[in-house]
């Protein structure tokens, strides 16, 4: 409808990393085995923070360190969980793309 050859025309710069294919069935299992890790985490933090605290509460002739062991361990375990979750969804983020009506080197 319109002639556009008189208009400029910049091409986008590349960008230096291509966006990875989908590896089909490598990176399921990577998404698998970050979700093990995760399930298998919070439990076994728990129960080595409460045979930790048993272990103190027969040293020391003391009650009650084997819940502090169970929160301290399941807190330290949420935690990993919460660093983990995090660092898995800023790698998989692909980086924002420039604005159309903007150029990237944009100088004035």
């Amino acid at each position: 409808m319109y002639n556009h050859d008189w208009m400029p025309f910049n091409r986008p710069i590349p960008d230096p990393k291509p966006e990875p294919g989908n590896n089909g069935g490598i990176h399921t299992l990577v998404q698998a085995e970050k979700l093990t890790q995760i399930a298998v985490l919070l439990p076994s933090a728990a129960f080595l923070g409460w045979l930790a605290g048993a272990w103190l509460d027969s040293k020391l002739h003391q009650s009650w360190i084997a819940l502090a062991g169970i929160v301290f361990g399941g807190l330290s375990g949420l935690v990993y969980v919460v660093r983990l979750v995090i660092s898995t969804s800023g790698s998989s983020q692909t980086p924002s793309t420039p604005s159309k009506s903007e150029p990237p080197d944009s100088k004035p």
